[in-house]
């Protein structure tokens, strides 16, 4: 028998099948063992604390120019309006968003828009509706 040696001893099956055991753990959040001794332990008092980007500071997935709350809004609306809409006016978009079964308050905000502008994604509805939009870097 042969030993192999290199970073791929056990192909793309094999890869695939531990990645596949950790999933549920990964995308928990949390903590998925019944026993609490199989837990990793946190750092000493004496150790530091583990950090994704030493040096740096982590923010969230808010753009600059926008709040949690817009990019939530912003998020909803393209997932009730989807891209086949675009380019769209204001009717378009209704008809879309009560097809789509989107919950009163976004339809509300959307019957605001003006008659007559055609609107080519969800970034002009939201400039249009007031709300704060993603400021792009160049």
């Amino acid at each position: 028998m042969t030993m192999q040696h290199g970073p791929n001893k056990g192909g793309p099956m094999r890869d695939d099948a531990a990645k596949e055991a950790v999933r549920s753990e990964l995308r928990a959040g949390r903590s998925t063992r019944a026993d609490d001794s199989r837990e990793a332990e946190p750092p000493g008092e004496d150790q530091p604390e583990a950090d994704l980007a030493p040096g740096t500071t982590l923010t969230g997935g808010t753009p600059p120019g926008m709040t949690p709350d817009d990019v939530g809004l912003r998020n909803e609306l393209a997932r009730h309006l989807g891209i086949s809409v675009y380019p769209a006016q204001r009717n378009d978009l209704l008809r879309t968003l009560r097809e789509n079964n989107a919950p009163d308050r976004l339809v509300d905000l959307v019957s605001g828009l003006p008659a007559g502008h055609t609107y080519d994604n969800v970034q002009e509805i939201m400039r249009a509706l007031g709300f704060g939009t993603e400021a792009h870097r160049t």
